[in-house]
């Protein structure tokens, strides 16, 4: 058979009348899989003459010296998005002196995580680092199905599973809410992330703590949920200020959702930080360049990065290896937009 009709796990999944994952599952030798799919998987590979990529390469060993960096998001999101930069930044500084090669896969429908899920099938990376994930997210358990070292940048819930790196989301956020209440501040509203991710709830709940503490309100009117976009900000801080007319702060869950609250507050005639107080969260370049600077909750995003990534090396190292789950501080950095 020529090298353009090798058999794929596609055509061994469209033989066995199974998905494409099944067919990885039983490969890899998960115990997820029924007895007769089981069957029907061995049965179209034993027909088809089908051999994995890796098995192909030779037995003298199954490392291919690569790893992927997952991002589930827009290419539109990545580029003007500077926690993304960041972490590569960090991941490619922990690899700089390893013989291991970096390869950047965007995942952002169906078909693409498809292809992911060949890709680790056939062995052509040794692990993968996950960026951005959300609650309800497939991918890391399908990748901890197959058997591959997965570690994440974040967590899917507080029970996560797979080994992970974040910051102190919760503690950095009520930081940010204490530094507004010191500053005489008596209405602070919030514009939360996505709320099916981890780093959203954990800053969105430092924010209703610290209120709390300081016996103020939380009601939900003073809430408003965005995607971590500066569009998604300007349309958060647009509804906080219709319902919240009175409110002279605002403690914004990202940098760039920020900006996007700045610039709404400066088109409705607010002064920043006469009427409103502004702080963001991350401290990215973007954090001196508004107008006011933004006050930001500094986390160590290339840290994050570069943690990852040695975890992942100690994990392909070593299978057997314990799950690490790292939780790194946050600063506040106090600028003119506070």
């Amino acid at each position: 058979m020529g090298a353009s009709r090798r058999p794929t796990i596609k055509t061994v999944a469209a033989r066995a009348g199974v998905g494409r994952t099944t067919v990885s599952r039983v490969i890899n030798g998960s115990t997820l899989v029924s007895d007769e799919a089981r069957a029907a998987v061995l049965a179209a590979i034993a027909e088809l003459n089908y051999v994995p990529d890796s098995v192909a390469r030779g037995l003298v060993t199954r490392r291919t010296n690569s790893v992927a960096l997952v991002i589930p998001e827009s290419e539109s999101r990545l580029g003007s998005e500077p926690y993304f930069s960041a972490v590569i930044r960090g991941v490619s500084t922990a690899l700089m002196d390893t013989r291991t090669q970096l390869q950047l896969m965007l995942v952002r429908d169906q078909g693409e995580q498809d292809r992911l899920t060949e890709s680790v099938a056939e062995r052509r990376v040794d692990g993968v680092l996950l960026v951005s994930v959300h609650e309800r997210d497939t991918l890391p358990g399908l990748l901890e199905d197959m058997g591959l070292p997965t570690v994440l940048a974040g967590r899917r819930s507080p029970d996560e599973s797979l080994s992970h790196v974040h910051s102190d989301n919760l503690g950095g956020a009520a930081e940010a809410v204490r530094h507004l209440l010191a500053r005489g501040r008596r209405t602070i509203a919030t514009v939360t992330g996505p709320l099916d991710m981890d780093v959203g709830r954990g800053r969105f709940q430092g924010w209703r703590e610290a209120l709390a503490e300081a016996g103020r309100a939380t009601d939900e009117h003073l809430v408003a949920t965005g995607d971590f976009t500066e569009e998604g900000g300007q349309r958060a801080m647009r509804s906080l200020l219709e319902r919240a007319p009175e409110l002279d702060a605002v403690f914004v869950a990202s940098d760039v959702m920020a900006a996007g609250a700045m610039a709404e507050l400066r088109a409705q005639g607010r002064r920043i930080p006469d009427d409103v107080a502004v702080v963001g969260f991350d401290d990215s370049i973007l954090a001196r360049h508004t107008n006011p600077s933004l006050t930001s909750v500094r986390q160590p995003v290339e840290e994050i990065g570069s943690g990852i990534a040695r975890i992942l090396l100690e994990e392909i190292a070593d299978p057997e290896a314990s799950r690490q789950h790292i939780v790194l501080p946050t600063e506040l950095v106090v600028r003119d937009s506070s």
